[in-house]
């Protein structure tokens, strides 16, 4: 193949000028569907006369489109997340290069009109060329960015056949390095689209709004005379020119997101369009939309589906869309690319504020100390410029577009200023955004990723070390601050975004930011050998060069199951904010909406007492406008007892497009002073020894030699020391014993070389190999008392343990002393007891946070009350198997069999506890759910505290307030209790 077009610098050939994503009613024909598929291995060993109309494919496999051919057993997925997974030789690819072949026979549909027509292609991974019965068009780069090619007079009568080859790797790819899956292909939408003569051509709308006046301003360019209908407006076949001013408007927001149907008309052809008024523009340091600044709670989203890759269907589209607003979430950075234009579509219907991000990424440069980067390099320029004016031509038209992103990861160079500066001249009314530009010197705002919540408050400060060029760094210091990326939602977390969110509501110059991402990036495989399926990450197809699980970072699991970051961040995120003083009887309504007021909104409260509802109803609240804040009257509440409290919630009075009347927009809950409770009843049996030999602790049995519990009895034995006669068999019990240890969540341990990474340490300690040492044991009064040296081999650090047992109302109360010996540092991952009970023991009911878990720096979103969960249930099930499932601030527990025997554990106060089937050490060693198998037991960690989670896969770690310091000593005290069978019911 002597051709190399895959390998020059150009953006393509025979392409026709980009212009807007804009439907009409001219002729259009839908080229998706089975097309005739052949791979071959490298550009040298194509198929010659392919594209020939009369070519014989029938031998040839079919392929639909769109898809990726990776996803349908041609080749294989692979990730990476910064690495190219080629040699780094620019414009060059290797020789061994899949290379795809495409054909698609379709009739020209009668009626359909001579003239002009173009094929559209939306997306194409990554360099294609393209045949019309066996005439070339031309070819494309931009995997992720439309493309068209005139065809009106090639189209025939009946046959016609579409040639298309497309090339894994090309030149391209050096500017698509997005943190992703490799995948190639047709993956978007293609179609046949007549263009009328005198047809609309380009469209551009301009629709401003003056929040001074209500007034709205319109006018729309077009490639020729056009007339323009917005029958609410009164506005009835104008000249679309305009400009229209229209004397009050309802303006779009992403809270009110107002659209208006217009219809625009030539003499040839017809459009309908929505119009959402607003005027974005930078003002005293801030982006404002319509007059007032926003405020960006935002996330991150690749587009993905398990099973199809980049091919998003559009109601999975609208499913993510919804969830987000359900989610208290406003914005959405489209990372790292354009996404499929029925997606903005969604965000200016549904409403949320978007970063429309260009398809660039050079990151894999980092690895070369950025040499050869094409972001400085004269000869990419047009490339780079090429890719600013079809993202923006595409999506001038979305209200929903606030600010465009030159793309991300792509070091500095002269060629992303020349983007910029393109898209200031041809759309001054959005912000420019770009991470890489640290001066500003070319964007809208001052971008970072990842910054310490410390840097943040320093950046709202306007303390922030000054750079270099005094007039430079004025300038960024007048512009807003915006993190892009932050707390980094890979496995279990993030933890601190409740940090982050006060500091957005604290310092004007901060204004949000996107987490992390939006999905988890796994795609759905079978279990190999069994039933059901998995996700699968980086590696699992065998790729050489990969970076593991870290492509499953997502808010939401890859089936779309929220996980509890995502719960988090809703709750951090509320867009109404709602403090309770009962003393007063006051609720406080503090509305942080941008530009709503509360009106839309319900409030009520509960009063709880142990998880059961005392009493329920609804509150009064006057209306809080936008930015303001009201108060408003509880009524008089019932008397509280142990653990009584009182919830308010802000719910939807009424349906939304994005939620149903009642769903849940705030909610706050405060423990209620409680009336004098009676003291817990002592029991005085003291410890001794049975005729077995082993030592009886009320109704607790323990080994005499390793002091550990063996079992816990229904009874209580007499002065003799012997059980009465009639009770039922002990309950089997395995420890408890102190443990250190957790399986590393992906903060603590992500798949690459991270300076915060702790769970190397851990390991480096041997926390996940504790031995025991008995140092004495025995009866010390009522009490029996077990004294241990716990440590790891091969370091003469150890923590000295004193377990107490002390018998109590019908059960034992062990109280846990720790002390550090030797020169601890750092953190623990844990502090508590492991303990393992009979397996039929299934069920797990308890009084505290939930339902679901929750760790130091994320319990926003957990509130106290009476939960019930199987063992199963209470698993988290991460992509990459970890830490999960810890339940905080629990009263009490019990884990019972379904005839209601089991355990009750009790905290003095309060415990952490996690249930499962399988030990940390299990957990830590799978890669993937599927590899859990339950052990035969169920097993428990009652815990003091775990350190918390953090970002430090990507991000930061652990806050100082949120970590579990090693070096300091502990007392915490729990109480067992055998539970006997469940009484028959009567009747």
């Amino acid at each position: 193949m002597t051709d190399r077009y895959h390998e020059d610098l150009r953006p393509g050939e025979g392409l026709c000028p980009p212009r807007a994503d804009v439907g009409s009613d001219a002729a259009t024909l839908s080229l998706d569907g089975p097309w005739r598929f052949h791979l071959a291995p490298t550009v040298d060993a194509v198929t010659a006369g392919f594209a020939d109309p009369g070519f014989d494919d029938r031998s040839w496999d079919t392929l639909a489109v769109p898809a990726h051919w990776q996803l349908h057993g041609y080749g294989a997925p692979a990730y990476t997340n910064v690495r190219y997974p080629f040699p780094v030789d620019p414009p060059h690819v290797p020789d061994e290069n899949p290379t795809g072949e495409y054909r698609r026979v379709f009739d020209r549909p009668d009626g359909w009109p001579d003239g002009p027509a173009v094929i559209r292609f939306e997306g194409v991974d990554s360099c294609y060329k393209v045949w019309l019965n066996g005439e070339e068009l031309g070819h494309a780069k931009g995997s992720r960015l439309p493309a068209e090619f005139a065809v009106g007079g090639l189209l025939r009568p009946g046959r016609n056949v579409l040639a298309v080859r497309v090339h894994q790797w090309s030149a391209g790819s050096y500017l698509e390095d997005q943190d992703m899956w490799w995948l190639s292909g047709i993956f978007r939408t293609v179609r046949l689209l007549a263009r009328p003569e005198g047809g609309l051509g380009d469209v551009f709308v301009h629709a401003a709004y003056d929040h001074l006046t209500g007034r709205g301003t319109v006018s729309v360019d077009t490639d020729v005379p056009a007339r323009l209908t917005i029958a609410e407006l009164g506005l009835v076949d104008v000249d679309a020119a305009g400009p229209h001013v229209v004397a009050r408007v309802e303006p779009w927001s992403a809270e009110t997101p107002r659209l208006y149907p217009a219809r625009l008309e030539t003499g040839t052809e017809g459009a309908d369009i929505r119009i959402g008024f607003r005027t974005v523009a930078l003002a005293d340091g801030r982006w404002t939309v319509n007059g007032t600044p926003v405020s960006l709670r935002g996330v991150n989203r690749h587009e993905w589906d398990p099973d199809a890759g980049r091919t998003v269907p559009v109601a999975v589209m609208r499913q993510d869309l919804l969830m987000m607003k359900q989610h208290n979430l406003n914005a959405v950075r489209t990372s790292h690319y354009p996404p499929a234009p029925e997606f903005l579509d969604l965000c200016d219907e549904l409403g949320l504020w978007v970063v429309d991000e260009c398809d660039l990424e050079t990151h894999g440069f980092a690895v070369t100390g950025w040499r050869g980067n094409p972001s400085d390099d004269p000869r990419w320029a047009p490339s780079f410029v090429d890719r600013a004016q079809r993202m923006v031509e595409r999506d001038k038209n979305h209200p929903s577009v606030i600010a465009w992103s030159l793309g991300n990861e792509a070091g500095t160079g002269r060629n992303l200023a020349a983007m910029a500066h393109w898209i200031r001249d041809r759309d001054p009314s959005r912000m420019i955004h770009y991470e890489g530009d640290r001066d500003s010197s070319y964007t809208d705002c001052y971008s970072r990723m990842y910054a310490s919540v410390d840097e943040v408050a320093t950046i709202g400060r306007g303390e922030e070390p000054p750079t270099r060029d005094p007039a430079a760094d004025a300038h960024r210091r007048s512009l807003p601050f915006i993190l892009c990326e932050y707390a980094h939602a890979m496995g279990n977390g993030p933890g601190g975004l409740a940090e982050y969110q006060r500091l957005f509501d604290t310092y004007p110059r901060c204004q949000g930011g996107f987490v992390w991402e939006w999905i988890d990036h796994g795609i759905r495989q079978p279990v190999p050998g069994g039933e059901g399926h998995y996700f699968a990450y980086g590696g699992d197809f065998g790729e050489p060069l990969h970076d593991g699980n870290f492509v499953a970072d997502g808010l939401v699991f890859p089936d779309r199951t929220p996980s509890p970051g995502l719960l988090e961040l809703k709750k951090v995120s509320e867009p109404v904010r709602l403090t309770v003083d009962p003393a007063l009887a006051q609720v406080q309504v503090n509305n942080k909406y941008d530009f709503r007021d509360t009106s839309h909104l319900t409030f009520d409260w509960s009063v709880q007492e142990q998880g059961v509802t005392l009493a329920e109803g609804n509150l009064t609240v006057p209306v809080a406008p936008a930015g303001a804040q009201v108060t408003g009257r509880l009524p008089e509440l019932p008397a509280a007892g142990a653990d009584t409290w009182l919830t308010v919630r802000g719910r939807l009075t009424h349906d939304e497009p994005w939620a149903p009347a009642g769903h849940e927009i705030a909610w706050t809950q405060v423990q209620l002073p409680a009336r004098a409770q009676p003291a817990p009843r002592k029991s005085r049996h003291p410890a001794r020894t049975d005729d077995s030999g082993e030592v009886r602790v009320g109704p607790a049995r323990f080994d005499p030699r390793t002091g550990l519990l063996l079992s816990l009895d229904d009874r209580v034995p007499g002065p003799d020391g012997r059980a009465r006669p009639g009770d039922h068999p002990g309950l089997p019990v395995t420890g408890p014993r102190l443990d250190l240890w957790r399986a590393p969540t992906d903060n603590d341990a992500p798949p690459r070389d991270v300076r915060d990474a702790v769970a190397g340490e851990w390991r480096r300690l041997g926390l996940d190999r504790l031995q025991h040492r008995v140092i004495d044991l025995g009866a010390e009064g009522d009490t029996f008392v077990v004294r241990t040296r716990v440590a790891p081999a091969a370091t003469d650090l150890a923590v000295l343990t004193t377990y107490r047992w002390t018998a109590a109302d019908g059960g034992v109360t062990l109280s846990v002393d720790t002390e550090p010996v030797g020169a601890w540092s750092g953190v623990l991952p844990r502090l508590g007891l492991r303990l393992a009970v009979p397996a039929d023991l299934d069920v797990v009911e308890w009084l505290g946070d939930g339902p679901g878990e929750a760790y130091a720096d994320s319990r926003q979103a957990v509130r106290f009350g009476r939960y019930r969960l199987r063992v199963d249930e209470m698993q988290t099930p991460y992509v990459h198997p970890q830490e999960n499932g810890n339940r905080t601030g629990v009263r009490w527990a019990r884990i019972t069999a379904p005839d209601g025997t089991g355990l009750e554990i009790a905290g003095h106060p309060t415990f952490e506890l996690a249930a499962r089937r399988w030990t940390s050490a299990d957990l830590a060693a799978a890669g993937h759910p599927y590899e859990l198998k339950p052990s035969g037991r169920v097993h428990l960690n009652v815990d003091l505290g775990q350190n918390g989670l953090g970002s430090a896969s990507c991000g930061p770690g652990v806050l100082p307030q949120y970590q579990l310091a090693a070096d300091r000593a502990h007392t915490f005290e729990v109480e067992f209790r055998r539970l006997g069978p469940t009484p028959p019911a009567s009747g």
